[in-house]
Parts: structure tokens; sequence; C-alpha cells
């Protein structure tokens, strides 16, 4: 678990990532012929807990180098293992307490959170109700990706030295599941207030409570973000005593690295290397269940982008069972919408979510529908259309390709734009890294429990919580389902309106879907007990990491 001269070479460049992908002793960049069919019941949310120490762990993100480790700005892998949550997600998607010995609402706009006695911070100081009003308070910012959560939030008091009430406008039965994921990560309010505007970056880190801890000089910009085991952490000392953060996100030379074991593991590894993964190497893929889904969407609300017939005409282009085969390796299935089956699988009122599901339309490759809905949208674009994607990401550049060929079969040229991952994580956030941008190619997912949290960031005006409404989609129908959904007084209720909204809001194509994706881990076989199922987006994944 020590790195190498590889390893350190991977850190240096663009030079070096060439160098390293030219000895690969096999093609880890695609696959040929049919894939082998994956067993969904053969799914592993977990590992077995480590039983051994470990020095050091080298962990790669794919996503490439967070802009900030800030939870309200940022979805990234590594803070969940930085900043607790109040309630702790489990890894089949279950939710226990965390920070939170209990978090209930106590009538149905009252919401009461009573805190652990025993958890501390970094620095030895105690987490204490003002830092978890001054941690929830910060989601009420619209700027905060995690706004959606709070939109119905009137009150957040300390009403106790260990308790805090939430008060809210009207009922809101996703709240417990928000707070389960980064919406209800706690930070410092001490350390918080002293660091301002740069909390969370490589100059001002951050205070947390979680299993490791950053360290002042931790994060090295541009090559790596080292944290090291909290040995008082509530939940018990991890067995790794370093975990090292790198960020490679070519696809092949992270393959190389992996299965030479320079790197000791990664999530979300690239579908196209399965056959390099599933080879003699260093360790072994794990698939998971996920939420997660490959789509591209909207990035303006000018032009055909904007046009919901106009992406339903694209959509039409796509043969989706070939996208899986070519781009996921067969590691996923068709996806009828934004929100997937798993998210609902163990819900209440799982059965109307199943059934308003099924009534959907399966997505597929229809070129006379394609026209016709291309005609109606009265689109006639007069120049290439734009579409962004993450430099080095080849499920990406595939998506990308793919898309460019099938709309040339309705004659609309496409551009691709590959941007480097930083640029492009922050042009989620930054209103100006999206001009001459028309489409967005994505990953996305639901990080929590329940199904409105995703598509109320597409569907919603952004006062209510759609940050990610980029498209200015206005459906006053759609608007009340939601909301009546949130506020039900019931689950059967909530589910009946989600389904509803659901059934309007699908063939608008606000993002539109081109495949669900399991969850992709590939792991060292010296080491063992880290979560495998979408859950790694919110809990502490490398709480039980350590060796065989």
């Amino acid at each position: 678990m020590k790195r190498s001269g590889l390893l350190a070479g991977l850190a240096l460049g663009a030079a070096a990532l060439l160098t390293v992908t030219a000895c690969a002793p096999r093609d880890g960049a695609s696959t040929s012929g049919t894939s082998a069919p994956v067993d969904k019941s053969q799914l592993v949310a977990s590992l077995p807990a480590g039983t051994q120490p470990v020095d050091e762990v080298t962990w790669s993100v794919t996503e490439g180098e967070p802009a900030t480790l800030d939870p309200s700005s940022s979805a990234n892998l590594i803070i969940p293992n930085l900043c607790d949550n109040l309630l702790s997600l489990q890894p089949d998607y279950s939710i226990e307490p965390g920070v939170a010995t209990s978090a209930e609402f106590v009538d149905p706009v009252t919401f009461v959170i009573d805190l652990r006695d025993d958890a501390t911070f970094w620095d030895g100081t105690p987490v204490t109700a003002d830092d978890v009003v001054y941690s929830l308070q910060r989601g009420q910012n619209p700027q905060s990706q995690w706004y959606s959560a709070f939109v119905l939030v009137d009150s957040i008091e300390k009403t106790g030295d260990l308790q805090v009430t939430v008060r809210f406008s009207a009922p809101d039965l996703g709240f417990r599941e928000a707070i389960a994921g980064q919406g209800g990560a706690v930070m410092s309010k001490a350390f918080g207030d002293k660091a301002g505007a740069a909390l969370g970056t490589s100059d001002a880190g951050l205070m947390c409570s979680g299993p490791f801890k950053l360290e002042p000089g931790g994060w090295k910009p541009g090559s790596e973000i080292v944290t090291v085991a909290n040995e008082s952490y509530w939940g018990g000392a991890p067995l790794v005593q370093t975990l090292t953060y790198v960020f490679v996100t070519d696809s092949s030379t992270l393959a190389t690295a992996l299965t030479q074991g320079e790197i000791d593991g990664a999530f979300n590894v690239s579908p196209s290397s399965r056959r390099a993964f599933e080879g003699e190497g260093a360790g072994s893929l794990v698939l998971g269940p996920s939420t997660a889904s490959y789509s591209f969407g909207p990035a303006t609300d000018q032009g055909p982008a904007a046009n919901p017939k106009f992406r339903a005409a694209l959509s039409s282009t796509i043969d989706r069972e070939q996208y899986i085969e070519t781009v996921l390796g067969g590691l996923g299935e068709v996806q009828k919408t934004m929100v997937p089956p798993f998210s609902f699988s163990a819900m209440e009122a799982a059965d109307v979510y199943r059934a308003g599901y099924e009534a959907l339309e399966t997505p597929g490759k229809d070129l006379k529908r394609a026209k016709q809905l291309l005609e109606e949208s009265g689109e006639q674009p007069d120049r290439p259309l734009v579409i962004a994607i993450p430099a080095g990401a080849k499920e990406f550049q595939q998506t990308a390709t793919i898309l460019q060929s099938s709309a040339k079969e309705i004659g609309v040229d496409i551009e691709i734009n590959e941007m480097q991952p930083a640029d492009f994580g922050a042009m989620f956030y930054d209103p100006a890294g999206r001009e001459g941008i028309d489409f967005v190619a994505t990953q996305g997912y639901l990080e929590t429990p329940g199904v409105g949290g995703y598509p109320t960031l597409f569907t919603l005006p952004a006062e209510l919580g759609g940050v990610f409404n980029w498209s200015g989609y206005a459906n006053e129908e759609v608007t009340a389902r939601m909301q009546a959904s949130r506020t039900a007084p019931d689950p059967q209720t909530s589910a009946e309106e989600f389904v509803a909204a659901q059934k309007i809001f699908a063939p608008d194509q606000l993002q539109v879907t081109l495949a669900g994706a399991y969850q992709t881990t590939y792991l060292n076989d010296e080491l063992s007990g880290v979560v495998t199922s979408v859950a790694v987006y919110s809990s502490p994944w490398a709480l039980r990491l350590g060796g065989k």
C-alpha cells in the first residue's frame, strides 16, 4: 500500500500519464463483442470490515480534484470521510443514528434533533447544538447545493445544549432523508466563522468530526489530498492511518495503475475498462446497487436545448441497449426517467412508485418519431450545438460521440467541448462557466433515499430548490404536484402526487436519461471494508477499510 515511482509519475502531469498508458500490458480502454450479463441479485453493497491496520492507502477520485471540500458547495467522495452527517446512511440505504441520536418530526411541522454527547471535532472541541444550527443554516443559502432540502424551513434554533429544533412552513416528508446526506454535514461554527469565504479551500481547510481529518498543508493543489485517521472518532478509529487521494481521471491510465497495484482503489471506475479489471491484476472489480444514471441535459434557457420537444427528438435518435453495451460495458440497464427504481425500492409506498415508473414509455431509437418531434419543436439550429464533457472521462467522451453521430441522422450538428475536470465541476455552480454551452453530459445520482430531491433540482423554480433548472422549465401542474408530494400528510398521498408529476415531466426530458449504471469499485485484493453501493456519496465509506 505504499507509493512507488509509477504513482509519483501519475501526479506529474499529462506527459507522464501518456507514458504510463503506453506501458499498459493489456487494453483497458474498450470492450468488444457482447459483455457477460450481470446477475443483479449478486450486487454487493459493502465488503466485510477490514481486520488489519494499514499504514497508507492511495485512492483515486475519478471525477478529478474538487474545487472545495465545503459540503454546502461540493458533492465529492472525500467529504463523507471528513464530515459526519446528522444521520448515518448505511450501505443498503437504510438510515441509522449518526451525530444525532434521534432526529424525528414531533408534529407535522416540528423536527427535533438530539445530539450525541461524545462527538468531538478534530481539534478536540465538542460538537454542540450551536455547531449544528450553524451547519444547517448554511443549507438555507440559495447558493448551497442542498438548498432544495431547506426551502420549507422557517427556523433552525438551539433548544438545548445538545438539541436543535427545526420548524417548517409545511410538512416535509423528505427532510429526514436529506440530513442523512451531506445536507446534514456538521461543521465547527468557530472554525467556519474564522475561515469565512475561504472555508473548504486548500488554504483554509475545514473542521469536522469524521473518521479522517485534513491537517494544515494536507491539500496540495494539483497533486493530492492527504488525510489522516481521527484516533478520537466516536465511531471507533479507522484501521487506515493515512488515506491519500489522487486525481487520475484518464480511464486507461487509472486502469493500469489499479491493476498494477500503484493505486489501491477507486469508485466509479470506467466500465470501458471492464475487461482489464476482470483479468489478472492487483485487485478486483466489485459491482454494487446504485441510483446513478448517465444523461445529458440543457445548460441554457435559450435556443433549441431549452425546448422539450427538441430534447425529445434527440432522445429518440439513441439506441439505449447499444449505448449500455458500448459505454457501460454491459454494466447497466435501460432507465425510463431520471428517478431509478432502486431509489424507491424500500419505501413504504414502493408499489405506487413502481406502478408509475412501469407506466412510463421505455425510451428507444425511432428516427421517424425523432424527425416528427424535431419538426414540432420548430427549431432549426443554424450552428453546431455544444455539449460539455469532462476531459479524460472515457464514458462521457463516448456519450458525446454517440449523441453527435445520432443527431446527424436528423440533421443536427453537435460540437464536443472537453473541459478540464475542475472547470467542468465549477460550471455547475457558476453561470459564467456555462456560457456558450447548450448541453452538459452528466452522471447523476440520488445520494439519499427518496424520489423528490433529484427531479426537484431540474423541474422547480430556483426559489423552490431548482438549482439546476438552467433551461427555465416552468410547468404549473408539475410544480404544484411536486410541492404536494413533499408536503403530503402520509407516504401514500406523497407517492401518488409524485407519480402524477412524473407523468408530465418525464416526457419533457429535463435530463435525457441514457442508462442506469451499477456502482463500480476496484479495490486491491489485500484490502476490504469499503462501502460499494451508491451510499459512498453520503457515508464514511473508508471507516471500516483495512487489511484482510
